[in-house]
């Protein structure tokens, strides 16, 4: 099809040209068509606007401006398709290729999901760098600005350092330095809470042992509205009550007879609710315990006294000759305590190294959890007894 003509026969609006007066005609329509300046350099980027802003996305990833059309036309935009999934996306073309009876090319169809995959995260990075210039401008003064760095552990001079390299590298490289700043801050705050998390557990197992040296001044150094501390634990020979603002054995053994009494209430409770009952001591015993008044019963100090505990249940006899000797001797309660571990490993030995079933046969330990140390004892002496009959059994066929 000729152009001139088919321009020629848009443009016949004035009734007075005739055909065989096309030669004069021409250039009025010429005229028309090169008189407003705006339309070649309006219809390029009026485009986009058409088509909801496909055309820029697509035009990079071999998509025809047809195909583009046809997928506007049928009411998309980018904000659509970023937000739809890869199936719905395949939905989408399936619909355009029924509709429009229109082929799409292999390279169209993966294209489209590429240009989608890249726009998504063009958007997310640029709501990162927005939240990211949003925090900077949130900052009072450059004085905090320089404070937060310090408190970072971090010196002013690398980050200046970096700005300057990523700004000579390229727009780009600037926000990678940025987000990677970011990331490292991030790092270091979770090693940090993890370290005090650490240090949190240990200070709560050794509380207890603390307390039981210096304890007596801080006792009675407490404001009425802290909460009282309870009074240290001493050695003492069994019946013994203990003098002055001590504790003796004979209680702290009576604590975990009253762990037992809360779990069964507590197992009670959830009968009667219908819910999943404890069958050891765990947080919600102890939770329930507090509850009730009794805030002398927490899970640190049970913890910390279970396997002396499981000595007094198992063999009560050893149990009581080392409170007779340790009180002779004036040890304090952490050496006693230390010292309750060596006749449980011996018990262990006797019935096979299993700690775990030794607790579990009893009626009064099958409540408590076996503790990490008792059984990191038990597995070495275990190997040891192991490598020390194997050596003495390769002995035995020595020839000399």
């Amino acid at each position: 099809m000729d152009p001139d003509a088919f321009t020629a026969s848009l443009f016949k609006w004035d009734p007075r040209t005739v055909l065989p007066a096309a030669a004069p005609s021409r250039p009025p329509l010429l005229e028309y068509a090169v008189a407003p300046a705006v339309a070649p350099t309006y219809h390029p980027s009026r485009a986009p606007r058409e088509l909801g802003g496909l055309e820029e996305l697509f035009q990079a990833y071999g998509i025809r401006y047809y195909t583009a059309a046809k997928i506007a036309e049928l009411g998309f935009t980018v904000s659509t398709l970023v937000d739809m999934k890869d199936e719905e996306l395949d939905d989408m073309m399936n619909s355009l290729s029924q509709i429009f009876r229109w082929d799409l090319l292999v390279g169209e169809r993966y294209g489209i999901k590429a240009a989608v995959r890249a726009e998504r995260r063009r958007v997310d990075d640029d709501d990162v760098k927005r939240r990211h210039n949003n925090n900077l401008l949130s900052a009072d003064t450059t004085t905090n600005a320089l404070d937060a760095l310090s408190q970072e552990g971090l010196s002013e001079e690398p980050v200046v350092q970096r700005e300057k390299e990523a700004v000579g590298s390229g727009g780009g490289s600037t926000w990678e330095v940025v987000v990677a700043e970011e990331r490292r801050k991030q790092q270091r705050r979770r090693r940090t809470r993890m370290k005090a998390s650490v240090q949190q557990e240990e200070n709560e197992e050794l509380e207890e042992e603390e307390g039981e040296e210096n304890d007596e001044g801080n006792n009675m150094s407490g404001g009425g509205c802290e909460r009282q501390r309870e009074h240290p634990f001493i050695v003492t020979e069994p019946g013994e009550v203990a003098r002055g603002k001590k504790n003796g054995l004979d209680y702290l053994f009576h604590l975990y007879e009253q762990c037992r009494e809360f779990l069964m209430q507590v197992q009670a409770i959830a009968k009667d609710r219908g819910e999943k009952c404890p069958t050891k001591v765990t947080n919600q015993v102890f939770r329930y315990a507090k509850k009730a008044g009794a805030s002398y019963i927490n899970k640190p100090k049970m913890r910390h006294y279970v396997h002396c505990y499981a000595l007094h249940c198992l063999d009560e006899e050893v149990s009581n000759e080392l409170r007779r000797a340790f009180k002779e001797r004036g040890e304090n309660v952490g050496a006693w305590r230390q010292a309750c571990y060596k006749p449980l490993v011996a018990i262990a030995a006797r019935q096979g190294w299993d700690i775990d079933a030794i607790f579990n046969a009893h009626p009064r330990l099958s409540i408590w959890y076996v503790p990490t140390k008792l059984r990191q004892l038990c597995h070495a002496e275990r190997n040891s007894a192991a490598a020390s009959s194997s050596v003495s059994a390769g002995s035995a066929h020595l020839p000399f």
